[in-house]
């Protein structure tokens, strides 16, 4: 009896979950119809999935995923911060002020609030207390300030750069829907924002090279070198990306999330100077180098692209890796002196003024 038991668990646990990820809307959606020609007659959609501007290899080829994991899960000695971070209270008011210059608020991680002349720009949203798609994994920091959508100003737009959950939260984009008027987001993105309920008429969807003119503005998809997928079975069925924006003289370049490689300096060529840089320091490892840049290559990447003052994000809320929660912003600050680049260490919930 006992072994039938056993037997029964077997068996039930794993379809249970599956009926989780078919039923649950947090998982989001497949490109469909029209979408999916558009996803498949990409040239860089090639042997059934989206492929990186090089070569990339997801973890180094000695690496142990289950070691890794071990790791992970016994964690590393200030993985997370033993007291609530301190942050800034945000004020609405004061962020939506001025109508010519760049403003912009880091709510940490890849969340950033941005006013460009006037246009304001939400990337990356996420507002949940966890990123994934469950409450107990991933949890965020404490903060000693909450920030939720209903403290930002309507932000005009809202930029994703690709589907994972540190980037791209079911809760976050369906409060978002009736505060912005459209969501620009990379090839096959389109499907979860459908799924949500979020009307195709707000959905703009982008391959690498494609522009838009929107308030002013221009945005531009360029590639990134990573890797996407929400489930257990769609890696690199979505394309991820980063954004240029420019409003007049003004250029900014949001990043997301990559892995140093020769794209930043074609970007650079092609696209820049920038005037500002949000670009990833933290969430790497040895163990993964090609997809997420190291401190060192962050500032490397930053006088790629050509940038004047740069912003390290992607680190601050979330322990996605074994390094110390503090040590991205300390190697970058380091490596920023030596390479004599402007770099701005942004608090948490504080309203940066550049004119």
């Amino acid at each position: 009896m006992t072994l039938l038991i056993i037997f029964i668990i077997i068996i039930a646990i794993p379809v249970a979950i599956n009926i989780f990820i078919r039923v649950s809307p947090v998982f989001g959606g497949k490109a469909k119809g029209e979408n999916l020609i558009r996803v498949e007659s990409s040239p860089n959609f090639k042997n059934g999935i989206f492929q990186n501007p090089e070569p990339t290899i997801m973890m180094v080829k000695n690496g142990s995923a289950l070691k890794t994991l071990r790791k992970f899960m016994n964690g590393v000695e200030n993985g997370r911060p033993a007291e609530p971070v301190e942050t800034v209270p945000f004020d609405k008011k004061a962020f939506t002020k001025p109508d010519s210059g760049i403003v912009y608020t880091w709510f940490g991680h890849s969340t950033i609030l941005v006013n460009i002349n006037g246009t304001i720009i939400l990337t990356d949203p996420v507002f949940s207390k966890a990123a994934s798609p469950v409450s107990f994994i991933n949890k965020a920091f404490e903060y000693s300030n909450h920030y939720t959508v209903a403290d930002l100003p309507n932000p005009d737009m809202v930029i994703i750069t690709h589907d994972h959950y540190d980037h791209l939260d079911y809760k976050t984009i369906k409060e978002l829907d009736s505060k912005t008027g459209k969501f620009y987001v990379p090839l096959g993105v389109e499907a979860h924002l459908l799924r949500w309920g979020i009307s195709p008429d707000k959905i703009s969807i982008a391959d690498w090279g494609e522009s838009f003119s929107d308030s002013g503005l221009r945005l531009t998809s360029a590639p990134a070198r990573h890797f996407s997928g929400r489930g257990t079975r769609d890696r690199n069925k979505t394309l991820w990306c980063s954004w240029i924006v420019q409003s007049g003289e003004n250029k900014l370049f949001f990043g997301g999330d990559s892995g140093y490689g020769r794209h930043f300096k074609e970007i650079g060529e092609k696209y820049g100077p920038f005037d500002l840089t949000f670009l990833e320091c933290g969430q790497y490892n040895k163990q993964w180098p090609n997809i997420h840049s190291m401190p060192e290559q962050t500032v490397q990447a930053h006088i790629d692209i050509k940038g004047e003052k740069l912003v390290p994000i992607h680190w601050g809320k979330y322990r996605l890796s074994l390094h110390p929660w503090t040590e991205p912003i300390e190697r970058v600050t380091v490596a920023a002196k030596l390479q004599n680049v402007k770099l701005i260490n942004t608090k948490i919930g504080e309203i940066i003024t550049l004119n």
